[in-house]
Parts: structure tokens; sequence; C-alpha cells
């Protein structure tokens, strides 16, 4: 007796085929979005890239796709270095310092040491001094280990040019990055709780003592909220400021500690509406770096924890 094979070879459905599309796509979502994110070191554009990836993900005849993973990443970082190109001649204009959209993120993302830091404001604005395409290949290879001839196919290069903007890439980045430190629990918590007296009283002294020598504080209003219009260097300068900012919030406000960017900050808010995120870098128990968000189209993202995934 003959088997029967009725329906074993027939093509998928058009809503099966769309099915399919969807479970891939929300299987890797996070990793995406993650991709994304690093690239153009915006949450709402890492958005919209997501959206034109699963329309061009949801064309694709997924019989003819071996993995479906790097596929993905594959688009979006097309869509993403489109999107980061864009945004450079944005950036040309934007009023005062730039700062990345602060996420708020899981405290999973902090035990990943790797991806808090490649997440970190430091470290995204240190990749914000990359090309758009070795931005990409750093990413992609640094980041998330792709191999070099997946990379390749995602900037449309071929793999020994992938190697080399890697390797020019990677020496960039390694000058200027923060210096890998590991930070203590402990020395997080006196950081936070010493921002936190500060703002909640006045009272600067145990924040001056944690302040390193070559602090540097940035902050980002885009125009639209008051902050200091250039980097301010140094415990003295930044003291300087500190003293005379934080007065100024001192009756009005109260603070929240969470986990910005895989690293420790406060979200701040002024007579009960969300005024800033401020997520600072901490080192060998001093702050380092103080990155202070009050743009107000960047704040969209701390109502909620950020999933982010390699």
């Amino acid at each position: 007796m003959s088997e029967d094979n009725t329906g074993a070879d027939e093509p998928r459905t058009p809503g099966e085929r769309v099915d399919s599309a969807t479970a891939a796509f929300v299987t890797h979502r996070n990793l995406l979005f993650t991709v994304a994110y690093e690239m153009l070191g915006s949450a709402a554009d890492a958005e919209d890239v997501l959206q034109e990836t699963w329309l061009r993900w949801a064309g694709v005849d997924l019989e003819t796709v071996r993995d479906q993973r790097a596929y993905l990443v594959r688009i979006t970082t097309r869509q993403a270095l489109t999107r980061l190109r864009t945004l450079g001649r944005r950036k040309e204009s934007y009023v005062g310092p730039w700062l990345p959209e602060p996420l708020l993120t899981t405290p999973d993302v902090a035990e990943d040491v790797e991806l808090a830091d490649s997440v970190s404001m430091a470290m995204l604005l240190v990749m914000e001094t990359l090309s758009p395409t070795e931005r990409a290949v750093f990413v992609l290879r640094e980041v998330f280990d792709l191999a070099y001839d997946e990379i390749a196919e995602a900037v449309d290069k071929n793999a020994a040019t992938v190697r080399q903007i890697a390797h020019r890439a990677r020496a960039h980045v390694a000058a200027r990055r923060p210096r890998d430190v590991v930070v203590s629990p402990a020395d997080t918590r006196a950081a936070l709780a010493a921002f936190q007296k500060a703002v909640e009283t006045g009272d600067l002294h145990d924040l001056l003592d944690i302040l390193a020598p070559d602090v540097v504080a940035l902050s980002d209003g885009g125009g639209l909220k008051q902050t200091v219009p250039r980097p301010i260097v140094g415990a003295r300068n930044v003291g300087r400021l500190l003293s005379v900012g934080l007065t100024k919030f001192t009756r009005e406000a109260s603070v929240e500690p969470v986990q910005v960017n895989g690293w420790p900050g406060l979200i701040i808010h002024l007579n009960g509406e969300l005024d800033g995120v401020l997520a600072m870098r901490v080192e060998d128990g001093l702050i380092t770096g103080l990155y202070f968000v009050r743009n107000p189209e960047k704040l969209s993202r701390v109502q909620e924890e950020v999933t982010l995934s390699r």
C-alpha cells in the first residue's frame, strides 16, 4: 500500500507564510532593536528601522532563506545605515551637545558586561565618531560577533574590505573608548546615593568627593530645555556647575534610581513631571561621566524597561 502524501509538497498559503514570517521576526525582535539602537543611538529611529525591516521581511520567500537570524540582521543593518546617513545631516543643526536617547534597561543588561558597555552613553558617543559603515561593521563584529562574510553581505562590501574596516574601526574606538573597569555594586550604590542626596537636599559634600579629576558632564536639551551648551570637564568645573544647577532643583525635585543603558542612573522629576534622565559612569569608585538628557523628545523610553539582547 502506498503512503498518502496528499499536501506534503503543497506550497504554504499566504496566511501560513505571514504567520511564519511573523514568528521569526518576533523571535529576533529584541536582537534587531539592539542592532538598530547601537547603530543609531535613538530608540525612536530604531523602531522605525524595525518597521521598515518587517515590511521587507514580510515579502521574502522564506523557503530561500537558510539563516533567518542573519537575513533579518542584514535587512536591519541596511535600513539603519540609510537612516544613519540621514541622522548625520540632522545632527549638524542640532542645538547644543547631542546625547543618545536613554533607555531604561532591564537588570540582565547590566549583568552582560559587554552588552552594557556597548550601549552605555560613553560608548555610544565614541561610536558617533565613526563613519556609518565603520559603525555598522564595528557593531556587528565586536558586539554581535558576526562572521566577516555575513557582515560583508549586510554592508555591501567584500569580506576582505570588511576586515580592513573592522581593524580601522577597532583601533579608532580603542583610542577613544573609556577604559574597561570592574565596577563593584558598592561603588555604584555610593555614587547613586551621593547624587540622590545632592539633588534632594542640596548637600554636595559627598558628591564632590567622588568626582574624578577628569570627570566630563554633558547635557542635552535639544533646544527645547535649558542645558549647558558645551561639555564641562574637570572636577572643579563640574562641581561648580552642580552647585549652581542643583540648588534650583532641590525643593521641587524627586529622583528614582534606575538602570540607564546598562549603567546606574536617575530619573528626575520636577513638581511631579518628568524633567530628565541622568546616566553616570563610575570607575574605581569615582564618577567619570555625567550624561543628563532633558530633551523631552528623547524621554519616551524611560517609562518602562526595554529588553536588549545579543
